[in-house]
């Protein structure tokens, strides 16, 4: 479900992109030289609903933030069955760990709905770790967190029913970059079925009894979770 259109420019100059990092934890320990310098070779790009950020295999050239709109991270089987990995919302950074490995990027990502992102080229980025290696630190931190979030969605998923894996998928989705918490989520049941490998008539069944109990609301445009202890509980009940 495509993501309200970005209809304006929210960073159209470098002292909007210098600001833009002080207010992400990636850069914003850097001093402001340092700063000004990721300023000067980062770029923001526009992407139009679904327009491809990049494909799978492709060679890695930089990595990516996002200023506005979200972004879809799928993979696809031999067979054209889609997994979606997941939806960067804004704040949120992706294409980092093939900065380092060099490997090929390991996920499609588009564009759903009009987005902005922030562009950090590998080439400006390795320079600027040669002479700056206390970054390393933050990009580690970054690292280290998709890892956990990694082991433990393993974990959910092999131990968990559906409604103990949906209600954990949901409080996952409701917490930004920054660790703030939205209950407004802006994603498809056909989006949550290809998240679990669930069919989109199980997850269906399970929030429209969620709905019921006043657990969540549901519209068009996706879902508000109303009650977040309750939605814990749908975990540790399971």
């Amino acid at each position: 479900m495509a993501s309200p259109t970005v209809t304006f420019l929210t960073i159209t100059t470098p002292g909007d992109i210098q600001r833009y990092l002080r207010q992400n934890s990636l850069f914003s320990d850097l001093p402001e030289d340092a700063l000004r310098e990721v300023a000067e070779f980062c770029r923001v790009r526009r992407y139009r609903d679904r327009q491809l950020i990049h494909a799978r295999g492709d060679v890695p050239d930089g990595m990516f933030s996002v200023i506005a709109g979200s972004v879809r991270a799928t993979t696809s089987s031999d067979e054209g069955r889609e997994a979606l990995l997941a939806i960067m919302e804004a704040g949120a950074w992706f294409g980092e760990s093939s900065l380092f490995d060099g490997l090929p990027r390991a996920y499609d990502a588009h564009a759903q709905g009009d987005c902005e992102l922030l562009f950090v080229p590998r080439s400006g980025i390795e320079n600027l770790l040669d002479r700056r290696p206390q970054i390393y630190r933050n990009i580690v931190r970054l690292l280290c967190q998709r890892i956990r979030l990694s082991l433990f969605l393993l974990e959910t998923n092999a131990l968990l029913p559906l409604e103990g894996r949906l209600a954990n998928r949901l409080l996952i989705l409701a917490q930004a970059e920054d660790h703030s918490i939205s209950p407004e989520l802006r994603l498809s049941q056909e989006d949550l079925s290809q998240m679990l490998g669930m069919t989109r008539q199980s997850i269906n069944r399970v929030l429209k009894l969620w709905e019921s109990e006043g657990i969540i609301e549901r519209h068009y445009r996706g879902l508000r979770i109303l009650d977040f202890p309750a939605l814990r509980r749908k975990i540790t009940d399971n």
